[in-house]
């Protein structure tokens, strides 16, 4: 019998010697399995994936996979929305405790008493959210997708927009739209330094700045370039400039760095000088211990209530038939 996996995220004792590059290859084979892996997770784990991309590109493979099991190594909404979009599928995640403060900050009780002191209003939901908040929202968004979202509803419909309050500001400015926002953000794009950037900035003078739009207001105003994660990777890769200052979760300067091998990558600086910030905590917990046993024992499995389920997948789907 296994013994009991140690979710501090130390390896157990029957991993040792192990080639887990190789046995990761070979369950995926036999499971007829796919990982699906977002920018933000280490680089080791993103080399074993079948499929790297940002929430929307996420979204997409878990929809079109042949697989009889998914994979998914990133945070519990995303593994969620893998779910309700394969609900005959097994989803595991590498570690249930990878959650999402935008997600957690964002309850679906409070969500829906928010909802009723604004009648009328059409909720737009980052998918940065539980399930539970997806099946009380009209259209899901992603930061790819998010403009595009907000301009398809008529310009007399009052828009609600949960729950990251920094990119609903960005867009507000972006479109022109007044939105109701919810008062939420994510932890690690809120911590980074407008002071430290700028002295960074001072260092590099030929660096850009591009940023994530849920960057706080101060950050994005001194940016170059403002993206989703998939678009500050393609700027990155196809711009011109040779340097660039990276104000989003630092995982991405992996595959930035495969594609522009030749550029300098400087990864924006949180306040706190000591302190790892500049990365998610959540993301992080999942390592390639993780994915080889989730493989192996077909677990942990997501499984949802299948009338949440289907009432969250009506507003994924408008999502997606929308970016097609």
């Amino acid at each position: 019998m296994n013994a009991p996996l140690d979710r501090a995220g130390l390896a157990r004792s029957d991993l040792a010697g192990l080639d887990l590059d190789a046995e990761i290859l070979r369950l995926k084979r036999e499971r007829n399995a796919v990982l699906l892996a977002h920018y933000y997770q280490e680089g080791e784990v993103q080399e074993l994936a079948d499929f790297v991309g940002d929430s929307l590109q996420l979204a997409q493979a878990a929809k079109r996979t042949n697989a009889d099991v998914i994979l998914f190594a990133g945070v519990h909404f995303m593994a969620e929305t893998a779910k309700i979009l394969n609900p005959d599928k097994i989803v595991l995640v590498p570690d249930m405790a990878a959650g999402c403060s935008l997600a957690d900050g964002c309850p679906a009780e409070r969500f829906r008493a928010w909802r009723a002191r604004h009648p009328g209003g059409f909720a737009i939901s980052y998918i940065n959210c539980s399930a539970a908040v997806k099946a009380e929202s009209d259209l899901i968004c992603t930061s790819s997708n998010a403009e595009k979202m907000v301009q398809s509803v008529p310009a007399n419909v009052p828009i609600l927009f949960a729950p990251d309050k920094n990119l609903g500001k960005y867009l507000i400015k972006k479109t022109g739209r007044d939105m109701i926002l919810w008062p939420g953000s994510c932890i690690v794009h809120e911590t980074f330094s407008l002071r430290r950037l700028l002295e960074l900035k001072v260092r590099h003078p030929g660096a850009k700045i591009i940023a994530h739009p849920e960057c706080e207001e101060a950050v994005l105003a001194e940016a170059d370039f403002i993206g989703s994660t998939a678009a500050l990777l393609r700027y990155a890769e196809t711009d011109a400039a040779e340097a660039y200052i990276v104000a989003t979760e630092s995982g991405i300067l992996h595959q930035m760095q495969k594609v522009a091998p030749h550029k300098q990558l400087i990864a924006a600086p949180p306040e706190e000088e000591s302190c790892s910030c500049n990365e998610c905590p959540f993301m992080r917990l999942n390592t390639p211990e993780k994915v080889y046993l989730a493989l192996r024992d077909l677990e942990p499995r997501l499984d949802l209530d299948p009338v949440l389920r289907e009432r969250a997948r009506a507003p994924l789907e408008r999502m997606l038939e929308l970016s097609a």
